[in-house]
């Protein structure tokens, strides 16, 4: 074999070694970029299940601290509603009415953010309003309880009102975005978490709806009411049917409520910026009730 034609073959060995070398490395990419499609897409997966199961699988489950959890919805400029709607909601009622009396019951459990006694145990009767004035830093607000939606709530909650729980307290909390448009009240402690010391069972019913001037129990879970309540001063068609509603604010409290929410919210660690303390702080400074009206 001439020496020439030696290195002939040599170049060809290495020209062969060389192109199998770019096949195999090309051949890895191709695998490598495989790899990393299916990660992301998997990951792509992964976080698409992740945001539908925060958007419509628990967003309107309760959280703790007895209250309506937030939605994901976004505040106006300077954590303000973007608007209020001024229709009042409709006067609520039961499709079918409560017997005239019905047996209520409080159970006592937990600790009590301020002293206070429970109602005792028993028939409460199903009828007649009761008028409470929540006097506040920024003006009166005046609420109409219906003992015909809610007896046992209401039961309640004159018996707080009647022993001063509410008196020199906060409203703790203010949402202003689309679907909650709500003022939180009725924790002495003013972070969210207290109660009365006690609880009861909701009073609910599938057709209940929370409009503007709706006065409804927060809770932390099915019958876990106590003494937290909020005012839907505007949007609260994002709640389910799961807070006992048992009254309504008069006009003039809901225009108090909507200065305050116009005023902004200080948004809170985890509740967005459309969900917080009001930036205009709403101290109730006292209580008061009027006789029960015969319907």
């Amino acid at each position: 074999m001439s020496k020439k034609t030696h290195e002939q073959q040599l170049a060809a060995r290495k020209a062969q070694r060389q192109a199998e070398r770019a096949a195999e490395r090309a051949k890895q990419r191709r695998m490598v970029g495989i790899t990393i499609a299916a990660i992301v897409s998997v990951v792509v997966v992964i976080v698409g299940v992740v945001l539908i199961a925060a958007n419509t699988g628990t967003k309107e489950t309760p959280v703790a601290g007895d209250t309506p959890s937030s939605l994901p919805s976004e505040a106006g400029p300077g954590n303000k509603p973007v608007s209020i709607p001024t229709a009042l909601a409709a006067p609520l009622k039961r499709p079918t009415a409560l017997p005239a009396e019905v047996d209520c019951s409080y159970t006592k459990g937990g600790p009590a953010a301020k002293k206070v006694n429970a109602p005792a145990n028993g028939k409460v009767k199903a009828s007649g309003t009761t008028e409470v004035t929540l006097k506040t830093s920024v003006g009166n607000l005046g609420l109409t309880l219906d003992s015909a939606l809610a007896p046992c709530t209401v039961n309640s909650f004159v018996s707080l009102v009647d022993q001063k729980y509410f008196d020199n307290t906060v409203c703790h909390r203010l949402t202003v975005g689309e679907g909650l448009q709500v003022l939180q009240c009725g924790d002495p402690g003013g972070d969210g978490r207290g109660g009365p010391g006690y609880s009861f069972k909701d009073e609910v019913f599938p057709e209940l709806k929370y409009g503007r001037g709706t006065l409804a129990m927060a809770n932390s879970g099915a019958n876990t009411n106590g003494s937290q309540f909020f005012i839907v001063y505007g949007d609260g068609s994002g709640l389910d049917p799961a807070y006992t509603a048992f009254g309504t604010l008069d006009a003039a409290g809901l225009t108090a409520v909507d200065k305050v929410a116009n005023a902004g919210v200080v948004p809170s660690a985890d509740g967005g910026p459309g969900d917080g303390k009001p930036a205009t702080e709403v101290r109730i400074t006292a209580a008061t009730t009027t006789p029960t009206l015969k319907n």
